[in-house]
């Protein structure tokens, strides 16, 4: 049950407009576009509802994440190679199916800016005539290749492309230093829009309580209770309605916590509510990391890969979590952190 758009409109107009620059025949580059925000704040729904809403509709549209395997250069262009023919491309088969990172691929044997320049031809040949958009997922996330990639299409000449690229604060990310400038060098492109996302206001929390319970006008004690426990996070807010479910708003309102006395040390929380863990729980410290990783909304594999521990270890740990929260589920002890106000972040590799 995704958060509807509420708030966001602004940006989504925004957006739009970078998408007219781009089918206008007078644009020599691409448009850029930069969302940036806290973890669970809508970036990717935002994009994604943008880019649904486009008119006239891509021609092509390339997405790439990082991917949760091992580290490799260029995660971001092997996950747009993936399932694609690209022996029409006229490139040397063997640096694409490195690039692709295929299991068979030859051992390197390009320099790196030799690798570069292959990159960003890939991607000009995928665009073709174009429109096309061009989606970087999790920029925080990606290997150091990647990060220059992104910035090197960001100046390409004449590709008719729309750069649409969402991260977490630099603090947040694999290479901080490099994703800084990374961000600094896509917002410095004329004409970029630079867009960052902060958590909902209480009004935009009742117009989607409004909408999730059929144009029912939420009480001004909900909204409130609501606002607090997800601290307007999007993520938190969508996981919260959807774990009461079908329950109504008055059923909603008894579940949650009342005002809160000052938020209890990290690790130990004390004065729970019925509803949340026992009273009194202790944490170790590898717990309350794994912790902010499920409330991340992460995988136990990507657990395991930002902590440097095993996917069997990360299980122990989030059976160690349900047990003693009381939880019956991820998605329960990830809305009982955001309860508790603990301060828990999910770590970064390096």
């Amino acid at each position: 049950m995704p958060v509807s758009m509420v708030g966001r409109a602004g940006e989504l107009a925004e957006l739009d407009r970078a998408w007219s620059a781009v089918v206008s025949p007078r644009r020599p580059a691409p448009s850029v576009a930069v969302l940036t925000g806290a973890a669970g704040v809508g970036k990717s729904l935002l994009v994604a509802a943008a880019v649904d809403a486009f008119t006239p509709r891509p021609a092509l549209i390339l997405s790439g994440a990082a991917r949760v395997h091992g580290p490799a250069p260029y995660d971001w262009l092997a996950a747009v190679l993936t399932g694609r023919d690209t022996s029409r491309l006229g490139l040397p088969p063997d640096a694409l199916a490195w690039l692709a990172q295929q299991p068979t691929a030859p051992r390197e044997r390009y320099a790196p800016g030799t690798l570069l320049r292959l990159a960003v031809r890939t991607v000009q040949l995928l665009v073709g005539a174009g429109p096309a958009v061009l989606v970087v997922d999790d920029l925080h996330a990606l290997d150091p290749a990647s990060v220059n990639l992104v910035g090197e299409l960001a100046t390409v000449a004449n590709l008719p492309a729309l750069l649409v690229v969402a991260s977490r604060p630099p603090a947040d990310a694999v290479a901080p230093e490099l994703t800084r400038r990374a961000l600094a060098r896509l917002t410095g492109v004329r004409g970029a829009v630079r867009q960052h996302l902060g958590p909902l206001r209480p009004a935009e929390v009742a117009e989607i309580l409004t909408q999730v319970y059929a144009g029912s006008l939420p009480s001004g004690r909900l909204v409130a209770s609501v606002w607090r426990c997800t601290g307007g996070n999007p993520y938190a807010l969508t996981e919260l309605l959807a774990a009461h479910a079908g329950e109504g708003p008055d059923a909603l309102l008894r579940r949650l916590p009342g005002p809160r006395q000052p938020t209890a040390p990290v690790g130990r929380v004390a004065e729970a509510d019925p509803v949340d863990a026992p009273l009194d729980v202790e944490l170790t410290a590898r717990e309350i990391e794994v912790l902010g990783c499920l409330v991340a909304g992460m995988s136990n594999k990507q657990v395991a890969k930002a902590l440097g521990i095993s996917v069997r270890t990360v299980t122990v740990h989030v059976s160690n979590l349900l047990r003693k929260t009381g939880s019956a589920s991820r998605t329960e002890v990830a809305l009982w952190a955001v309860r508790q106000r603990l301060s828990v972040a999910a770590p970064v590799d390096g």
